[in-house]
This record gives C-alpha cells, structure tokens and sequence, in this order.
C-alpha cells in the first residue's frame, strides 16, 4: 500500500510539472510577434504584393496605442484628428455642393412662379379659333409673350395657355371670360402652370452667352413665305444690324418661328416694338429670347 500510494504522489508532481511546462511556453509564444522578419517564409516575402501607401483621406491608427502607453495615445489622438479634418472637408464640401443645388432649384423655381402668374388658361375653345388669332384679340390686354392652343384640333372643348410680358396684362384677359370667339363663349382663368419649360440645356451658362441673350428676340406667327433674308430685312431696316437669325418651321403649324439676335441691345430692345406689325401677310409677334441663337446656325445672307 506504502509503495502504490508513493506512486501515485510522484505522478501527481510530474503531472503538475508538465502543466507548469506547458504554461510557460504558451507565454513565451504569446510574447512573439508572428509577422516578424524571422518568422515569414523567404517564398512568401518574395510573392507578397507591396503595400500601397495610404491616401491623405484614409484613417491613421497607431499600434502603439495597443499597449496603454502615453506615446502611443500621443500618437492615436493626433491619427484621430487628421482623420476627423478630412471627414470635416469632405463634408463640407457636400454642404456646399448641397447648398448650390438648392439656390438654384429655389431660382429655377421662382422664375417659373413668376411665368405662371402671367400666363392665363382659356378653355372651350372652337376649331376655328387659330393661335394667331386668339393672340391678337388678348393683345388687347397686354404684350402677349407666347400662346399655345391644346387639345384635339377637331373637337369643340381645346384649350389654350396665353403669357403676357407682365401680371397686369393676365389680370386684365380674365376680364375677356364669356367672350364669344367662334362660335362658343370661352371661359378664362389664372393658369396653374407654365407654358413650356425652356430646356435647361438651351440656357445660356457662360457670361457671354448671357449678353448674347440681352440681344436677341423670340419671333412667333411669321407667313412660311417669308424667307430669312426677308426677316433680316426686315428686322435691320426697323432696329438696326442683325448679327444671326435662325428661322424655324415644320409641315405641321401654318406659321413659323424665328430667334433674332442684333449687333446691340439697342436692336433687341427696339425690336419688341415691332410685334404686330405685318411681315409677309401676318403680324409677327416678338418678345425676349431665353436662349441664344446657336452659334452652328449659318450667318444671315442665305435663304
């Protein structure tokens, strides 16, 4: 019994001594760094790809700061902070970008208040009420800027949107509601919307393209047989010399369109008071461009 029990004791300390073995490997391993030099396959090193450097944007982390140490937290807080000054740029950039979109999108939209306020809405319009024709009676009532008769050309119920060059001349043509032209009274309303949108595209976007807007006129309701040098004509011996013309027509309206652009805002500015007088066989209504005459049109000269 002495001896089993002697035995026993004996197993029991080489047992405690291996463990105590092992222990203290798992610390001397763990105390290793395994990305050390000595440690990476030379086969390895030499596949690896190499290390792209770091963009100025991209966070700086400091290992230091892993071990508690005073330089290490030095080092963290100031890879914190440039970090923090590039997520600050970057979004302040958007706030600025974000900014840019909104005064242009409350411009955009007061413009297209403002065209609204002077454009009024006709309805139960006749087939044989033409476009020409309408304008001419709310001439009356102001400097007509655009009309666009919708609807079915066969049916009896069209509809129409009138813009005037200022509110009063609208606020007037509702006094024009009950008036028979054709064959039915017409009703006229304030319009809740715009004519037409000019395309954002069209706009002009440099300074110069600008100023090129100041001297050009829009002109609707002109005869399709009057050629462009007529239109110049016409133009140059009125207000003065024309420096681009682009005249416009398809096989669908009866009339045509033209974008007249002057030497001088002078020219523009007098041209406007040329709408109604008669060009060809009509009379030509003119009112200010929104755009610019495109620079690939031909100089005026041609037919």
């Amino acid at each position: 019994m002495a001896a089993v029990a002697e035995g026993s004791a004996s197993a029991a300390a080489k047992e405690v001594e291996y463990q105590a073995g092992v222990q203290k490997l798992v610390d001397l391993l763990s105390k290793l760094n395994p990305a050390a030099k000595e440690f990476v396959p030379s086969s390895a090193a030499a596949s690896s790809p190499p290390k792209k450097a770091l963009s100025a944007d991209a966070p700086v982390f400091d290992y230091h700061s892993i071990g508690g140490g005073n330089g290490g937290a030095k080092d963290s807080a100031i890879g914190a902070g440039f970090y923090a000054g590039n997520q600050h740029r970057r979004r302040g950039n958007v706030y600025i970008n974000q900014g840019r979109r909104r005064s242009n999108d409350r411009s955009r939209r007061a413009e297209r208040e403002d065209s609204i306020r002077r454009t009024v809405y006709v309805s139960e319009l006749d087939h044989t009420v033409t476009e020409e024709r309408l304008a001419d009676i709310f001439a009356t009532c102001g400097q007509v800027v655009d009309c666009r008769i919708c609807g079915d050309p066969h049916s009896v119920l069209r509809f129409a949107f009138i813009e005037f060059s200022d509110e009063e001349g609208a606020k007037t043509a509702l006094n024009l509601g009950g008036t028979i032209f054709g064959f039915y009274p017409v009703r006229v309303l304030p319009s809740k919307t715009a004519i037409l949108p000019v395309n954002p595209k069209f706009l002009p976007r440099t300074e110069d393209e600008k100023e090129m807007v100041m001297r050009t006129v829009y002109c609707t309701n002109i005869d399709k047989m009057v050629t462009q040098l007529a239109v110049k004509t016409f133009f140059e011996e009125l207000c003065g010399e024309v420096s681009r013309l682009r005249l416009l027509g398809d096989n669908v309206h009866s009339t045509r369109i033209a974008f007249v652009e002057f030497v001088h805002a002078e020219g523009a500015i007098m041209s406007l008071n040329c709408s109604g007088m008669i060009l060809g066989t009509l009379p030509v209504r003119v009112s200010p461009s929104k755009t610019p005459v495109k620079p690939r049109v031909n100089r005026v000269g041609s037919n």
